[in-house]
């Protein structure tokens, strides 16, 4: 099944902007809670939200979600923060993800919580898109890069 990437925006207290990511239209922040709550992982965790780039620069945003950015944690090339902390901070409460471009697919995979190396996505995913689509989607944020 070829899932479909679009993106959510909403104002944050102190007037930025949060993107939240959305496949088939549900905000993936509520998709990672759930897949949690089915999985067991209940130990005091922090809450998901959108990524938030005055707070952090990403690179440009299209490339960035094509994993053509420099890694967030690691050295794997595609590596992601998908979600940030519900507070805005990815250092603080992230969820990473894997972009791998296939031909005419984007797929995102390798979903981990750093701050909780147990857990277990495997089974989280993995999402994939239509290419031509998700660029479509991702190229509307560019109007978020930092001139």
């Amino acid at each position: 099944m070829t899932n479909v990437l679009s993106f959510k925006f909403e104002k944050t207290d102190e007037g930025g902007e949060a993107i939240l990511p959305c496949v088939d239209g549900v905000g993936f922040d509520q998709l990672v809670a759930e897949f949690e709550r089915t999985s067991g992982y209940n130990d005091p965790a922090g809450g998901y939200g959108g990524l938030i780039p005055s707070y952090y620069f990403f690179g440009p945003l299209p490339s960035y979600f094509l994993g053509q950015e420099e890694p967030v944690i690691g050295d794997d090339p595609g590596e992601i923060y998908v979600l940030s902390c519900v507070c805005g901070e990815v250092g603080c409460w992230p969820l990473v993800a894997h972009i791998r471009l296939c031909g005419d697919k984007v797929i995102w995979n390798q979903f981990s919580q750093p701050h909780r190396p147990s857990r277990n996505y495997e089974n989280f995913g993995p999402f994939e898109f239509e290419r031509t689509q998700y660029e479509y989607a991702v190229n509307s944020l560019a109007r978020y890069d930092n001139p």
